[in-house]
């Protein structure tokens, strides 16, 4: 389905900012300006839940979960792309999708598990912020938790400005992020045989399992299906009449993939980067899967600078996902149930449960390995309406996937739905 001039004048706005006509020059100038809204969603997939999963696998097992982070980051670009896709097509975001075409109850359903993704997600970017003001400054957890919160809202500010300066501020971020293990692994060296055995598909025991499911969920992560698919519509004035014509739909295409591909490649790395720093300095070592012990083992072992940069590629992962989570929050809200909650309010209701588990003084990194456990819960109920929408022709027109397409985001989904399985079963049992 194409939208009309008069229907695309009137689209929601979203993160993406006020509409503006494609460039017409040549080459890469008519690319350049095209990206920005994958980097946004790269961020979550930098979240301080991947830096306490990967720290904790490459601790206790070496170089074995490598495969799980190449894995899911390949998902990871399949699935930002057909959600990039379906917003360009359509001009609405997933959210908003689910709730035209699906009876009301299941809407609701698929509403009550996102904000339980938003929760989860909520809790490990805030625990995350926290844990590193304490590293750097030595502030108290609860109240370096609620600091994050406040400048993560005042980020979130900079989309009122346009999609520009925004995307420049959480791209900064993320930069900062992969310069901070940059440095790290420079220090640490690569055992290279290691990294191809880890490789090589396999588990090594139940708790293996654990930290698998939790690297696929804190890679592949729910909330940012729902968000980037807000991100495109709307962003270029004429991106309608473009996608009328097989050569308009392929160069928007090009563009959003290699934005996708750029994106997401930087934070694969970043993560891969994570888990290859545990497995040479702490395999083995007691109590080296926490953030805080990471960041004292990387003290004693490689300097004062090397522990700065960890605390510091944190803080900004506190910062920048924290900022992009709550507005996939809005997202969310907005489009199953249509109805909007003020961003402070939102705010203070998906801070508490962090705030609890700061004030109880529970265990941050226990907290967020959990917490990405239940974010690959939350993948099958995202991905599966978004296969089923971007496969259908009477929704996408010229832009539906191709069978190759849904046949390996079924794979996916399956493999998701089967890890997660599995994994119940052998917590009941």
């Amino acid at each position: 389905m194409y939208l009309s001039k008069t229907e695309a004048a009137v689209l929601p706005t979203t993160l993406a900012g006020t509409p503006r006509r494609l460039p017409q020059t040549r080459g890469r100038r008519r690319v350049w300006p095209l990206l920005g809204p994958a980097f946004v969603a790269a961020v979550a997939y930098v979240d301080p839940g991947n830096f306490a999963t990967n720290f904790s696998g490459g601790a206790a097992f070496g170089y074995t979960l490598l495969w799980v982070i190449v894995a899911a980051n390949l998902m990871a670009v399949l699935i930002q792309s057909l959600t990039a896709k379906l917003g360009l097509a359509t001009g609405r975001d997933l959210a908003t999708l689910c709730r035209e075409r699906l009876p009301r109850p299941v809407t609701w359903g698929l509403w009550a598990q996102a904000e339980a993704v938003a929760i989860a997600t909520d809790l490990a970017e805030i625990v995350g912020g926290a844990v590193a003001l304490n590293l750097l400054f030595g502030v108290p957890l609860p109240i370096g938790g609620g600091i994050t919160a406040v400048v993560a809202f005042v980020l979130l500010g900079a989309q009122s400005r346009g999609h520009r300066p925004f995307e420049r501020v959480i791209a900064g971020l993320l930069l900062v992020i992969g310069a901070g293990f940059g440095y790290t692994l420079l220090g640490s060296g690569v055992d290279f045989g290691g990294v191809a055995g880890g490789l090589v598909p396999s588990f090594d025991g139940p708790q293996s399992l654990v930290l698998a499911t939790g690297i696929l969920g804190a890679t592949v992560m729910p909330h940012v299906i729902y968000v980037h698919s807000a991100l495109t519509p709307g962003r270029y004035g004429d991106v309608v009449t473009a996608g009328r014509t097989a050569a308009g739909r392929r160069r928007l295409l090009r563009a959003q993939r290699l934005d996708v591909l750029l994106a997401m490649g930087l934070a694969g790395l970043v993560n891969a980067a994570m888990l290859v720093v545990a497995a040479q300095l702490f395999t083995g070592a007691a109590d080296a899967g926490s953030l805080q012990s990471v960041h004292a083992g990387l003290g004693d072992q490689l300097g004062t600078g090397a522990a700065i940069a960890f605390a510091l590629a944190l803080l900004a992962s506190g910062l920048a996902s924290s900022s992009v989570g709550t507005h996939a929050g809005q997202v969310v809200m907005a489009g199953f149930l249509r109805r909007h909650v003020p961003v402070l309010a939102r705010r203070m209701i998906t801070l508490a449960p962090a705030l609890v588990v700061l004030l109880l003084g529970g265990d941050p990194t226990t907290a967020l390995v959990w917490s990405q456990v239940v974010l690959s819960f939350g993948i099958p109920f995202a991905l599966v309406p978004l296969l089923w929408l971007t496969s259908r022709r009477d929704l996408m027109g010229g832009w539906v996937n191709r069978r190759v397409t849904t046949a390996a985001g079924s794979v996916v989904a399956a493999l998701v739905i089967a890890l997660n399985a599995h994994l119940l079963i052998g917590v009941v049992a």
